[in-house]
């Protein structure tokens, strides 16, 4: 029988805690390690909503990229998240920077694979920076059609830079601030989820075009593939993707 010990013991393997930001709160925020689990549920981020999907299916954990506990509690409402998930019986394991920095599986080696890049490689410099090589240059409006239906998004925003691209930075989520590490190794492009006014204009400045794909999308990427990494991993054990969490984000034509 799996335990939940059994499956952080399994992200040493490729997302180690110790690999997680100084601010971070990684790990089992709620429950037991030594718990046996025969449904998971996987979903980017735990609301009230996702609980009751998870209770409904007799899940017994819920594994999420954000820390269901990131800020010190100082008010436990009967529909906040960790009160619902102790209510109920169901653990929560979350697996944030600790994920995005993942050198051989990751929020980014899924991201840089999206924009079908070869090589995917952490750079030395940024945050969360990762980059590759596309087989052939193509144009910034290509690439970001490409995110557009790869990451499954209804919208996008995006900058031209030069033009063409053919080295590619990815920075999930709330990349923007990578923007002057992309231009540092030599970046066509940076792929991210996130990125403020005045970044951009950095970025037209540098001549690098900017991918914004939006948090959710940019990073929402690694969920499938983290179910199929379990599933192999751990086959007497269900592991299903939340049906109830987007960020609920709508785009006007």
């Amino acid at each position: 029988m799996t335990t939940i010990q059994d499956i952080i013991d399994f992200f040493e393997s490729f997302a180690p805690l110790c690999t997680a930001m100084d601010f971070d709160n990684c790990g089992l925020i709620v429950g037991d390690a030594h718990l046996c689990v025969k449904k998971v549920l996987l979903t980017l981020d735990i609301t009230a909503e996702v609980v009751d999907e998870a209770a409904k299916m007799g899940c017994e954990l819920i594994i999420s990229h954000h820390p269901v506990i990131f800020q010190p509690i100082r008010r436990l409402g009967t529909r906040s998240v960790p009160y619902l998930l102790a209510q109920k019986g169901i653990a929560a394991l979350c697996m944030h920077t600790n994920l995005d920095l993942g050198e051989d599986f990751g929020v980014n080696i899924c991201l840089g694979r999206a924009a079908g890049l070869d090589g995917v490689t952490r750079a030395d410099c940024g945050d969360a920076l990762f980059f590759g090589t596309l087989d052939k240059e193509i144009t910034a409006a290509e690439l970001a059609k490409r995110m557009k239906v790869n990451l499954g998004c209804e919208g996008l925003r995006y900058t031209e830079g030069r033009g063409t691209v053919r080295k590619v930075a990815v920075s999930s989520g709330a990349g923007g601030s990578d923007i002057f590490a992309a231009a540092e190794i030599g970046a066509d492009a940076l792929v991210t989820g996130e990125i403020k006014h005045h970044e951009i204009n950095a970025a037209n400045e540098l001549g690098i075009a900017v991918i914004d794909a939006g948090h959710f999308k940019s990073e929402d990427i690694v969920i499938n593939p983290l179910k199929d990494k379990l599933s192999e991993r751990f086959p007497e054990t269900e592991f299903t993707k939340s049906q109830t969490y987007s960020d609920k984000v709508k785009f006007l034509a």
